[in-house]
């Protein structure tokens, strides 16, 4: 019975060599070192050195690079208008994002083509959403002025990204329209999700319209929300294309966000530690600002399983 039982019983396949397990892990590893740990390890000697871009790490200069950028008031004010131009387009785009996902849902014949639609600013590059919209913004013929003119507003008196106090707004709104489908398809996915045996027992217990979404839909999706703006929030941090394509930068520094401000350092004044030293900022106020986010998330969705 024993050796009947033993010929019948499956048999482990043979563990290979540990080289070979050692070979497949190694491409990864590899990636990781030279795309993650030799970035941050050069940005961080640069910050500490005196380094320009044809010649890095020329000279130890400690943590004078961080004071010196850490004493200008234009550098921590862009520091400054970066958070809150995240923070911004992150809460308009979340907010448009969920109205257009319940939208989008409650659309199911039209559900594919509004889809389609919606697709249509993610898989533009963000190069030609910066030409689109200054074009849209431009005073001698752009969309906006020929509407407000329309209605008698002066044409040449309305130029947004020649203003200080309308030209980040102006890049703002272009941010939003260019990644807020991807907030919408994403809750859209979670909305899709739900438990319809839930919903309709809501549904007879009398709760409708925003009551069924407080209640009952928005604790549902709740962690796929928070991880949307997370996403979010991280790509407004990294806003450039935009800017570069709009403004600049200007008029002044009305626009220069963190990431342009590193560009001008390196690019065009080709001082490499004071744009590694901006970098190392810019990854703390990511970190910081971030994280709150991150970890209301995990525990939604922790708390939702």
């Amino acid at each position: 019975m024993a050796d009947a039982l033993t010929r019948v019983r499956p048999r482990r396949a043979p563990r290979g060599p540990a080289w070979a397990h050692r070979a497949f892990v190694a491409p990864s590893i590899l990636a990781l070192v030279v795309l993650g740990v030799y970035p941050l390890l050069f940005i961080v000697g640069a910050a500490f050195t005196e380094s320009s871009l044809g010649r890095p790490f020329q000279e130890w200069v400690g943590t004078a690079t961080i004071e010196k950028v850490l004493g200008d008031a234009d550098a921590v004010a862009t520091l400054a208008r970066t958070l809150v131009y995240a923070l911004g387009v992150s809460a308009a785009s979340l907010a448009l994002g969920v109205v257009a996902a319940l939208a989008l849902h409650g659309a199911v014949r039209s559900g594919s083509f509004v889809r389609t639609l919606l697709l249509l600013p993610l898989i533009t590059p963000p190069v030609i959403v910066g030409t689109l919209w200054k074009l849209v913004y431009n005073p001698g013929g752009g969309l906006l002025a020929t509407v407000l003119g329309f209605f008698g507003a002066p044409r040449d008196a309305i130029a947004p990204l020649s203003s200080t106090a309308w030209a980040l707004p102006g890049i703002a709104l272009a941010d939003v329209w260019e990644w807020t489908p991807l907030v919408a398809l994403l809750v859209f996915t979670a909305l899709l999700a739900q438990d319809a045996q839930t919903l309709e027992a809501a549904r007879l217990d009398g709760a409708h319209g925003f009551g069924l979404f407080r209640h009952i839909t928005l604790p549902a999706i709740s962690g796929v929300v928070a991880a949307a703006f997370f996403i979010r929030l991280v790509l407004a941090f990294k806003v450039f294309d935009l800017v570069f394509m709009m403004t600049s930068g200007g008029p002044g520094q009305a626009t220069t966000t963190t990431s342009y401000l590193i560009y001008q350092a390196a690019l065009r004044e080709f001082d490499l530690g004071k744009a590694a030293v901006i970098t190392l900022l810019l990854a703390v106020l990511v970190t910081v600002a971030t994280l709150p986010f991150a970890l209301a998330a995990r525990r939604l969705q922790a708390n939702h399983e």
